[in-house]
């Protein structure tokens, strides 16, 4: 069995989680997405209930066709305290907070949120209902947080080093796991592929101006 774990395309503000529309970049980046996945007989898409994950699977699936669920639990890690700010806001009133997680010692939670392993206890049902269904063709549409944090789960990665699963993973990018039934194994196949967009720099993440 594929999965293929997306990272939904560009939302409409850069505002630390908030629940927005994709832009027109993120639009354009779904659009792309799909045209790329189009012979990959994607069989079913299961998307967190976030705006930016579903639009992007609605989007995409123009070109897949296939069943459209939604799972909360695969909505993006909570930052607590920090959602609805900027960057440099949270770089000023979470400095602290900043300095202690860069140490990497402990997996600690967002002041009011979320740590690492707070995401894959909640994401694992979902992902262990996907492995034990019949499907071998999946695409996942989530969050760049939620794909760090399972791939260094399936990986056996401490997860206090989840962020150095990639800086960033672009919009719309592609990371591929594969389950194998016989060994009861999951592999990392490719993470944050995102050659269908190489072509047009204006939707790739050091382009974001808006």
């Amino acid at each position: 069995m594929k999965l293929y774990l997306i990272r939904h395309g560009r939302q409409c503000s850069k505002l630390c989680n908030v629940d927005v529309d994709i832009s027109e970049a993120g639009y354009n980046q779904a659009i792309l997405l799909g045209q790329r996945m189009a012979e990959e007989g994607i069989q079913i898409i299961f998307s967190s209930g976030l705006k930016r994950a579903i639009q992007t699977a609605q989007i995409a699936n123009y070109y897949w066709n296939a069943e459209h669920f939604m799972y909360p639990e695969l909505r993006e890690i909570s930052y607590g305290e920090m959602e609805g700010l900027s960057d440099e806001e949270i770089r000023l009133k979470f400095a602290d907070f900043l300095a202690e997680q860069n140490k990497m010692e402990y997996d600690i939670p967002f002041p009011g949120g979320e740590c690492a392993g707070d995401v894959v206890r909640r994401v694992i049902p979902v992902f262990r209902q996907i492995l034990e269904s019949q499907y071998e063709k999946v695409a996942i549409v989530t969050h760049g947080g939620v794909i760090r944090c399972m791939v260094a789960h399936y990986l056996g990665v401490d997860l206090v080093n989840w962020r150095l699963m990639g800086t960033e993973l672009e919009n719309g990018s592609i990371t591929e796991l594969e389950y194998h039934p016989d060994i009861r194994r999951v592999t990392l196949e490719r993470f944050n592929d995102y050659a269908h967009l190489t072509a047009h720099p204006e939707l790739l993440r050091r382009s974001w101006v808006e």
